[in-house]
């Protein structure tokens, strides 16, 4: 419960109450790459987004999605390295297949990454030392959900769908979507929703993995267990 916790407090319930954020720009358009004209405070040098899932495929993070969408992730280690490794080795373990969105707040974000889809789970792997970074919070930002202690990131992050200012330099920003962003305005919505969407496959670019096939089962995500419950009190 306590990764809910985090987000909730500082936003989930202005969000939800405020008229403000749902009458916005319906904005279905797709992302496109930009270039971020403020410092990294973290090393203090410039990094702009490569659009093109061709290059550094090594750096690219493909999510299919089973609302039949795909959905390319442009991973950033010159923000936050850590965080993109753990990422990576993760998705190569397998870990994100057939993980739901299991908190999906309409005008805010889409979040996955916990095994229970529960939003109280997370990986056997240790918590991560945050790498907060000036990177701002815009519509396309996928940034890791933590509680209410800065080093408890673990495995779950989060897509946002408008731009969030009061998450800049609280929550580790570690890529951009860079193309898919239709198919993440999608999502089923709700906290957790009553049919939720479900990563199908999660791969690295550079790793050449098949698509999924339609219709092809996909890897049950084991029940919550005495370990998962153990590893979510440190969250």
């Amino acid at each position: 419960m306590r990764f809910r916790l985090a987000l909730s407090l500082a936003f989930g319930a202005a969000l939800v109450a405020s008229p403000v954020f749902a009458q916005q720009k319906s904005a279905k358009e797709e992302v496109k790459p930009f270039k971020i004209d403020r410092l990294v405070s973290s090393n203090k040098l410039q990094y702009a987004i490569d659009g093109s899932e061709d290059h550094d495929p090594e750096n690219v993070l493909i999510l299919y999605l089973s609302n039949g969408g795909r959905v390319a992730i442009r991973l950033m280690p010159g923000w936050a390295p850590h965080h993109v490794e753990r990422i990576k080795t993760l998705v190569r373990q397998g870990f994100y297949d057939g993980i739901i969105f299991h908190r999906v707040i309409d005008g805010f974000m889409a979040q996955t990454g916990d095994p229970t889809g529960t939003g109280q789970g997370g990986s056997k792997l240790p918590d991560l030392a945050a790498e907060f970074n000036d990177v701002p919070h815009g519509r396309g930002t996928v940034s890791m959900a933590r509680t209410d202690a800065a080093d408890s990131a673990n495995s779950q992050f989060f897509i946002v769908f408008y731009p969030r200012s009061a998450l800049d330099r609280k929550y580790t920003n570690f890529g951009r979507v860079i193309s898919g962003m239709a198919a993440a305005d999608t999502i089923t919505r709700g906290e957790p929703p009553k049919n939720p969407t479900r990563i199908l496959q999660a791969s690295i670019a550079a790793d050449h993995k098949p698509a999924p096939v339609v219709g092809a089962p996909t890897a049950v995500q084991p029940s919550i267990t005495a370990d998962m419950l153990n590893h979510s009190t440190a969250h």
